[in-house]
């Protein structure tokens, strides 16, 4: 499957736009193409912001975020 014209998943969602920059970083390191969508409501902030990658990149993402990023 094309990259462009993959379909996108989301792979991690956060109310906090740093941690979901940190998220898409931390993927780009690792050779995996990321988005960041803010889906927040302007006015009263609430809602997420998601990360997406291609369908294809799922599972190493998803790995990756597991094992490697800790916000604690």
């Amino acid at each position: 499957m094309d990259k462009a014209q993959g379909h996108w998943q989301s792979v991690y969602a956060t109310r906090f736009g740093y941690r979901a920059e940190i998220v898409k970083a931390v993927l780009a390191d690792n050779d995996i193409q990321a988005v960041v969508v803010d889906k927040q409501d302007t006015a009263y902030h609430f809602g997420q912001i998601e990360v997406y990658v291609t369908a294809d990149d799922v599972l190493k993402a998803v790995k990756l975020i597991e094992d490697d990023i800790n916000f604690r």
